[in-house]
């Protein structure tokens, strides 16, 4: 069931690119004016209510549903044919970068295409990866928010790590949409870049169980690289700090990804850091320099920040490293 509230927009907060952050009746909330149009102070509106009901870590907002004052009768996105959210109470067309295109490339030609079970490692990973190299985000399937939320993506791109953020399949609202993960990699391909990064968005989901999590994206988006003849890299979720055992040392996410992977994605490990038996092979990465690589960028992973947990930062940026060292 949808929880719904009717209310007023008593504050504009902020507007960034795909996002306004706003108050309705004085409380937290966010809009996609892509999707639901402009927002102004004093518009009516209903929102949805139910992430802060519930009390969830990451949607502790409301979400703007309907601007019943000024988004009511929009016209769809100019040529846009194919849906997002299908079937759904907020299904809306919009342009995929399929409609109307010529053929791109039909292989990736061994470009690096470095996959992550956890947004939290898409920072590090880019910080190795550098400002000079056209890298692009693919956001997976798997976690809980649309791309234009993720302050990092911002972050990257405002640093120059990141040239743009494609939101294939069921994910929503990128700069470029796309109708499958296999398309948006030769997307990239066809658009000049050097490099992809795959990850799921802020949010992940989670059941404790072996199989039953967002982690798994990873996997998928390796067997799609490495079908489509890039170099898979899956960047290991590495912590010494998680309480949770399935999490401590090389974490369960990353051992069900390899389990799931058809090809043989390669793994880096931070060099000089013992490699647990159950990971096999790895390619060990000198990451020294991780902490002044990624300094200036937003590293956050479950509340903490490299001088509480320096193990998962400096293991996703290995990735990031093997990355760049195959395109030298």
């Amino acid at each position: 069931m949808l929880s719904l509230r009717r209310g007023t927009v008593t504050a504009i907060t902020g507007r960034l690119v795909g996002l306004v952050r706003l108050e309705v009746d004085g409380r937290p909330c966010i809009a996609y004016p892509r999707m639901t149009g402009p927002v102004a102070l004093g518009d009516e509106v209903v929102i949805n209510v139910q992430a802060l009901e519930l009390g969830l870590g990451s949607g502790g907002f409301d979400v703007l549903y309907v601007n019943l004052t000024r988004g009511l009768e929009l016209a769809p996105e100019p040529g846009a044919h194919v849906m997002k959210l299908p079937y759904t109470p907020l299904q809306h067309a919009v342009r995929h970068a399929e409609e109307g295109a010529e053929d791109g490339p039909d292989t990736l030609g061994g470009m690096p295409v470095v996959c992550c079970s956890l947004h939290s490692q898409v920072a590090p990973v880019c910080a190795a990866l550098g400002t000079d190299l056209a890298v692009a985000y693919v956001q997976l399937a798997g976690g809980a928010l649309p791309v234009s939320y993720s302050n990092t993506v911002r972050a990257l791109r405002d640093r120059g790590h990141l040239r743009t953020a494609l939101a294939p399949g069921s994910t929503v609202d990128g700069d470029v949409a796309c109708v499958s993960v296999a398309s948006a990699l030769l997307w990239c391909a066809g658009s000049g870049m050097d490099a992809i990064v795959c990850s799921i968005g802020p949010g992940v989901v989670g059941t404790n169980s072996r199989m039953g999590h967002g982690g798994v994206a990873a996997s998928e988006a390796a067997n799609v690289a490495s079908a489509l003849g890039g170099t898979p890299i899956l960047a290991p979720r590495v912590s010494d700090a998680d309480k949770r055992d399935r999490h401590r040392g090389v974490s369960h996410h990353t051992l069900a990804a390899i389990e799931l992977s058809l090809g043989a994605p390669k793994v880096p490990w931070p060099a000089g850091r013992a490699v647990p038996a159950e990971l096999g092979s790895v390619e060990q990465v000198d990451v020294s320099d991780w902490e002044e690589a990624c300094a200036g960028l937003p590293l956050n992973h479950m509340g903490r920040g490299p001088g509480e947990d320096p193990a998962f930062f400096a293991a996703a940026f290995a990735a990031g490293r093997l990355a760049r060292r195959l395109l030298a």
